[in-house]
């Protein structure tokens, strides 16, 4: 960090330009009515205001709150300048770990400023993101013995992910890929188990089971680095989630089975393994459809019968 606080202040400023011609109208119901807003790059015009003290107080906890609602929904401006707040203390005690990650995610999305911002950081994968990026704690409605209903905080498939470095990875890299970290999850679970040096006997490696052709085809390198896998098993969902039209049932078949028998079969391949593999998979991520990218790809050209593997 010692060149960061001299170099660090001319990068966010370059961030800010043009932000300061923002629409005025935006503060026309604050502090109250701000709520309303969900476009990501008016959230991060909210979010400076706040915390440069234009035209309202000035508000480091609000901000924060506002570049986390932005960088929820993947806008790098966010993720940047909430790992500006990380790096230099503004509002939260100074952790170059979670800034680094933040600026790491700012980069993958081609943020030029982030990847510079990087060079005076050292990025970690084993430092937890802020907690206002991680999902919150499950719900559950249980009986007790009197019949009343109470609201508990309890074990669910998703507490079966280890809040850890791969956890905190996963929901790192999903969101500029437009996948559902959840779904990653599941994936990893299933494929690996969560254990990064995985490998089956047909040479599927690493975390998402990277065999050497899907490897080769989504341009991972060594398919054991926890990150470089992870980015290519996401990259490869996001490819079957617009080919099957966010099916998920199909898109799990084609992870185990190839999109190849899914096509030939036109629907889940009768293979028992397969079969097996989209009930584990469907079980922990429930949502039978997922978005997809319409124009990512051409999509596949049948429509398979719904298929339910929830028991």
């Amino acid at each position: 960090m010692k060149y960061l606080n001299k170099t660090l202040p001319v990068l966010f400023a370059w961030l800010l330009i043009g932000s300061a011609g923002a629409d005025d109208k935006l503060l026309e119901d604050l502090p109250q009515g701000d709520n309303h807003v969900d476009d990501p790059a008016e959230i991060v015009a909210l979010a400076v205001k706040y915390e440069h003290a234009e035209g309202v107080p000035r508000d480091y906890t609000k901000a924060i709150d506002l570049y986390c609602r932005a960088a929820k929904k993947g806008n790098a401006d966010a993720q940047y300048a909430l790992g500006w707040m990380y790096a230099n203390g503004r509002g939260v005690p100074r952790d170059d770990g979670v800034a680094a990650q933040l600026f790491t995610m700012a980069g993958e999305q081609g943020h030029a400023h982030a990847r510079e911002t990087l060079r005076y950081i050292r990025p970690s994968t084993s430092a937890t993101l802020p907690p206002c990026l991680l999902p919150e704690k499950p719900v559950i409605k249980v009986e007790d013995s009197r019949g009343q209903v109470e609201i508990a905080y309890g074990q669910t498939e998703e507490a079966f992910y280890s809040n850890g470095p791969i956890y905190n990875l996963v929901y790192m890299l999903a969101p500029s890929y437009e996948v559902d970290p959840k779904l990653a999850l599941a994936i990893i679970s299933v494929e690996s188990g969560f254990n990064a040096q995985a490998k089956s006997p047909k040479n599927a490696q690493g975390l998402m089971q990277l065999i050497p052709e899907t490897a080769q085809r989504f341009r991972v390198k060594n398919a054991f680095d926890p990150a470089e896998n992870i980015k290519g098993g996401l990259a490869y969902l996001q490819w079957l989630l617009a080919f099957f039209k966010g099916n998920v049932p199909l898109v799990a078949a084609a992870y185990n089975a190839g999109e190849g028998a899914v096509q030939k079969y036109r629907g889940i391949p009768p293979f028992p393994e397969t079969k097996e593999y989209v009930r584990k998979i469907t079980k922990l991520y429930r949502s039978p459809t997922h978005p997809y990218q319409s124009n990512l790809i051409e999509s596949a050209g049948f429509v398979a019968l719904p298929v339910s593997y929830s028991k």
